[in-house]
């Protein structure tokens, strides 16, 4: 393939001619939400109509909009703007009202063991509570609201009571800094942060309350004092901490004054909902806003039709933590808007052994699983010995996000932990886009691993070459959204000029993604990873995913990264990262250097081959997951290592550090 128009090679067999396919089984499409191709057809045709009827079907509006999308000021779009709704109701009360009150809405699993189950009733006369409890502190609508929380029931209660006032959330992961978390409580000018005394993880107490108070004590980089009035604390992890005498309050203190009486009043479609922040890895962190309409109808939609999920009888589990987008969308919003029952687990997958997921299935019987592509390697590396002592019968349909999911862990995933019979929906989207774009139609699609293959209906996706042109089948290149849609980021918080900036001044009216991405054949995306990670090697342009597939291929290799090292001779050099599986013994340690150089040459050609294969225990990950190849870099590179405050764990940089240069 040319690189004349800023196209991305891609040359790999894994997701060419050979790529083998899975269609539906014909019961599953008999039964699934979404089984006529109609759907792709009669959306393309009317996009607007399509989403208008999203959001009358699915969504219960206090006052019902006469306008759908108002794109006079691009990129700043409005959906609904004239309709006002109530997302907490849409959430909660209307399936009271409806008669399923006594439906589990989550099945709480806490990490050291402890458990509950929690109906829609339940969490309805909660929220209420909780939301009169937050109005006597004076939260009001407009108003922002920092959460900071280990994964448990009353941070889910928090997120919809301060909605419920018409006042937007903001979440920060409970593994970040007290300087991470003091930015973004300044960036949204927050009276009111709601934490808890400490979370489990690993088996121990990881304190969150000190993190707050070391974020409220130093000034910021004005030397301005903090925003925050009020901190709410929920007792969870039974560390000591200090309580600040007309600062803080112990939530299970304050709420016992209020009791579950509570109309839900309705806001515009446009009113704030979230400010969710990126990880800040490079630069300032962005706040991203979602805001309540537009957004809802589409993490709805996409929840009911690609999960396929049936309300009154699935049991779905998304793993992801609520500080970060999929946890929102996928944990929260979408789930309960469709009346959901849902698993919610506090702790990590490897606690106390690699077995508690798989046990979590079996005890709550999970029909939909949805998990990032990194926890499957992780398993992957352990071995299917474990998962194979559990009884995992009830899965009827598996997920993927959050990265490229790489061929061999799809079949690991659908073969081991699907049985050979579930499908897998590989889910494209971002925080910027607040729901899936790109996946398959469980019930229509055809699946290939490796692929997230085709928009949602309603969506308008192209790849395309530099200068904006789009690129034929077989080609690779920059993956951008036509049109608007629902969910999409309204704006940057406080930082217009950012937004237009970062996602539209490269190609104007297209909202570009930073990922590359390949059209197949058949015209089915596979994505490349991120623009950044994209190599140049001898003036070809090399995808980093690709060759991380290629090596994961292998079967002694559970893991691998891959980054683009600065060479004189040929610009970048490809230098591998590589975690190989505990119970293998088909390649030795002191082998894998050049056995895996071959493997790579083979399966792509030689001009991947990488110049350096590291075998490491581990790979350097951030709390949410996702591998840190930007440090890599700078240890194939020889550099210091760069900024470590998102990674979960600095011990794995360290030793890679060190077993590169020799030390």
């Amino acid at each position: 393939m040319s690189d004349d128009h800023g196209t991305i090679e891609s040359l790999s067999s894994l997701a060419h001619d050979a790529q083998e396919s899975y269609p539906p089984a014909a019961d599953f499409r008999a039964a699934a939400n979404q089984n006529s191709s109609d759907i792709y057809l009669r959306a393309a045709a009317d996009p607007e109509g399509y989403w208008a009827e999203q959001a009358q079907q699915r969504l219960s509006w206090k006052k019902p909009f006469t306008e759908v999308l108002d794109w006079t000021n691009p990129p700043f779009a409005k959906w609904f703007a004239n309709g006002e709704l109530n997302v907490a109701e849409n959430c909660l009360d209307r399936h009271v009202a409806n008669g399923l009150g006594d439906r589990v809405a989550y099945y709480f699993e806490g990490e050291p063991g402890d458990s509950r189950s929690i109906t829609y009733a339940e969490l309805t006369h909660e929220v209420k509570r909780a939301a009169n409890m937050l109005a006597s502190l004076g939260v009001t609508a407009g108003d922002r609201v920092a959460i900071y929380m280990p994964l448990i029931p009353e941070t889910v209660i928090a997120m919809l009571a301060v909605v419920r006032l018409g006042a937007a959330h903001s979440v920060v992961f409970g593994g970040f800094s007290a300087e991470s978390l003091r930015a973004r409580i300044d960036d949204v000018e927050a009276e009111l942060v709601i934490t808890a005394d400490g979370g489990y993880r690993k088996g121990r107490v990881s304190p969150l309350k000190p993190v707050v108070d070391q974020a409220l004590v130093f000034d910021n980089a004005d030397g301005k004092p903090s925003t925050v009035k009020n901190v709410l604390v929920v007792k969870r992890g039974g560390n000591d901490i200090d309580m600040v005498a007309g600062r803080d309050l112990w939530w299970h203190e304050e709420i016992t004054a209020y009791d579950g009486e509570h109309t839900a009043q309705g806001f515009p479609a446009e009113n704030p909902l979230f400010i969710l922040y990126t990880s800040g890895t490079t630069g300032k962190p962005k706040g991203i806003l979602h805001t309540t309409g537009g957004y809802l109808t589409q993490v709805a939609t996409t929840h009911s039709d690609i999960f396929d999920l049936k309300p009154e009888s699935d049991v779905y589990w998304c793993t992801a933590d609520v500080g970060w987008v999929t946890g929102h969308s996928y944990g929260v919003y979408g789930p309960l808007a469709n009346g959901a029952t849902q698993v919610m687990y506090e702790g990590t997958p490897d606690t106390p052994n690699w077995g508690r997921w798989w046990e979590i299935i079996q005890k709550y019987k999970v029909s939909i699983f949805y998990t990032a592509p990194t926890a499957i390697r992780s398993c992957m590396k352990v071995g299917r010995q474990v998962p194979e002592q559990y009884d995992l019968s009830s899965l009827r349909l598996l997920g993927s996000v959050g990265e490229p999911i790489n061929p061999e862990a799809w079949r690991w995933y659908h073969d081991v932990i699907g049985a050979g019979k579930t499908p897998i929906v590989d889910t494209w989207w971002q925080t910027e886009t607040g729901a899936i774009m790109i996946s398959p139609l469980p019930g229509l699609t055809t699946l290939k691993p490796g692929s997230a293959q085709i928009a949602q209906p309603g969506i308008s996706v192209a790849v395309v070459d530099d200068e904006g042109n789009p690129v034929s089948n077989g080609n690779g290149g920059l993956l951008v959204v036509e049109r608007p849609w629902p969910s999409m980021v309204r704006n940057v918080w406080g930082d217009p000029q950012r937004f237009i900036d970062t996602y539209w001044d490269k190609f104007g009216d297209k909202y570009f993604a930073g990922d590359g991405a390949r059209l197949d054949e058949d015209g089915d995306i596979w994505f490349l990873g991120r623009v950044d990670d994209v190599m140049n090697v001898s003036g070809h342009r090399l995808s980093t995913t690709e060759i991380e597939s290629s090596l994961v291929g292998h079967h002694a290799v559970a893991e691998a990264a891959v980054v683009g090292a600065d060479d004189e001779t040929t610009g970048q050099r490809v230098v591998a990262f590589v975690c190989i599986k505990t119970q293998q013994e088909i390649l030795a340690p002191e082998d894998a250097e050049v056995v895996l150089k071959k493997h790579v040459a083979d399966l792509i050609g030689a001009i991947a081959r990488p110049a350096n294969v590291y075998v490491v225990n581990e790979l350097p990950k951030t709390r949410s997951g996702k591998i840190m190849r930007r440090l890599l870099k700078d240890v194939a590179e020889g550099k210091t290592v760069g900024d470590v405050t998102t990674l979960a764990d600095t011990v794995a940089i360290t030793a890679i550090a060190k077993q590169v240069s020799g030390n």
